[in-house]
């Protein structure tokens, strides 16, 4: 279910659900890439209202990682309002509030879309290639 990216050739098919990789050499910090990884599954559907997830040893014995990462990433998101912890009881996914974005996040959310297409690029992305990344992402979220 859970696992280390492997290769940083292949690009996940978000239609795999409910799998999570992260890229221990990555700079990005562990618990970010779970959190990250779980939140984009949470908006895509891939766990509902109600839904326990793995338990925190779980997954990270699924990820060869401390379990304190892991428990980090699950406070995160329950900061977000995408999940209630309860000590002995787990992870359960809860009913979020669509919020309304402020002009400020909706421009930090448009400077990291440049950044992360400007890294595609300079990673050796064509521009055709990202920009059907782009498309296909924006087709998921309009489902």
């Amino acid at each position: 279910m859970y696992k280390q990216q492997e290769s940083l050739d292949s690009i996940p098919d978000m239609n795999e659900t409910k799998v999570l990789r992260i890229d221990l050499a990555s700079t990005t910090p562990v618990f970010r890439q779970i959190a990250d990884g779980l939140r984009a599954l949470l908006v895509h559907g891939a766990f509902n209202v109600g839904d326990r997830l793995p338990t925190v040893r779980q997954v990270a014995v699924d990820l060869a990682v401390h379990h304190n990462t892991v428990a980090q990433a699950y406070r995160l998101l329950a900061e977000e309002g995408w999940l209630e912890l309860r000590r002995h009881n787990g992870a359960r996914v809860i009913e979020r509030p669509q919020p309304r974005a402020s002009a400020a996040s909706q421009q930090s959310f448009v400077q990291r879309l440049r950044e992360l297409a400007a890294r595609g690029a300079a990673d050796g992305l064509d521009a055709k290639s990202i920009a059907r990344h782009l498309d296909d992402l924006a087709e998921m979220l309009n489902k």
